[in-house]
Order: structure tokens, then sequence, then C-alpha cells
């Protein structure tokens, strides 16, 4: 009796330093990312991303949610993806979104995705990217530098799931 109440309790002591370690490398951003940690710890809104520009929903700002992604092959993007040779069995998905104001955003999600941002036709340049292995609150942060308020499709690319939780937030100020 004693030496299974033993074995329970160290299996859970490690299962609390196992946690406790993971969400330790969760805050290892060089940034701040006070913001994308805050809505990701919040529950998300299930939607079914587009599989054509005319399909895409839109998403707002400072909103948590989880996408429901297609077969990359079923997917027309606004534009090629930047990244030319998806693995087998990829799952891809648009969104559209607008802004208040130009200047930095990020887009923040939970699982290795590519990341694209389409402006008028073309896509946009990634100012900067940041990523946490065997974390998902949030694994990978890309910030753009977004002009203009009209509508943005972002594209998500070259991923196994077939879901993904996603952010976009504006970026805030860097200290020097």
């Amino acid at each position: 009796m004693i030496r299974n109440s033993l074995s329970v309790l160290i299996a859970l002591l490690l299962l609390t330093l196992s946690a406790t370690g993971r969400a330790q490398d969760c805050v290892d951003f060089k940034w701040d990312v006070t913001s994308e940690r805050a809505l990701f710890a919040a529950a998300a809104t299930p939607l079914p991303a587009g599989t054509t520009p005319k399909t895409a929903p839109s998403v707002l700002l400072n909103h948590l949610y989880e996408l429901k992604l297609m077969p990359q092959e079923q997917v027309t993007f606004a534009v090629s993806p930047a990244k030319k040779a998806p693995k087998p069995e990829s799952h891809a998905g648009i969104v559209s979104f607008k802004l208040p104001a130009r200047g930095s955003y990020r887009i923040a999600i939970d699982m290795p995705f590519w990341i694209d941002v389409v402006s008028d036709g073309a896509l946009v340049a990634a100012k900067d990217f940041q990523g946490q292995r065997g974390c998902s609150a949030p694994h990978k942060i890309v910030e753009f530098e977004l002009n203009g308020t009209r509508p943005f499709f972002l594209q998500l690319s070259d991923a196994a799931p077939d879901s993904v939780r996603l952010t976009i937030t504006a970026a805030p100020a860097r200290k020097l």
C-alpha cells in the first residue's frame, strides 16, 4: 500500500516538473510576448478556414481562433505560398483580416506551419520571426510590417495537423 502510494506520488511529481519545464520553455522568447501568451491561455473560437480567397472568413485582432484546415491540394491560394514544396499530406487554409492602422503586426500559431501574408496580390516579406520547440502557447510568431488598413489574406500551409490555433496582434514597441 505504501509502496503504491509512493509510486503515485513520484509519478505526479515527475509530471509536475515536466509541465513546469515546458511552461518555462514557452516564455523564452526574445520579444515581449505577454499579449500572445494571454490570448493562448484563453478558449479558442472554432472557425473553418477558407479554401479560396472568396471563402476566407474574416478574423479579428487580439482574438484566439482554432482554424479547421483542409488538405493543401484542395486549397487555392491568393498567391502561391513562399514555400514551394509542401510535405505530402499537408494541410492549409486562408483567412482575411483588416487593420486599424499601418504598423508591425504578429501572427502567432501553436504548430509549425508556413505563414504568408498577402497584400495587393503579392506576398509581404516577414520582418522577423521566432519559435519555441516543445511549446504550443504559442509555438511560432512571425512579425510583418503591414501598410494600410485594407483587407489582407493570411495563408497557412505545409503542416501535418488539420487544425491550428492562431492569433494576430499589434507588435509592442521594441525597447533598445
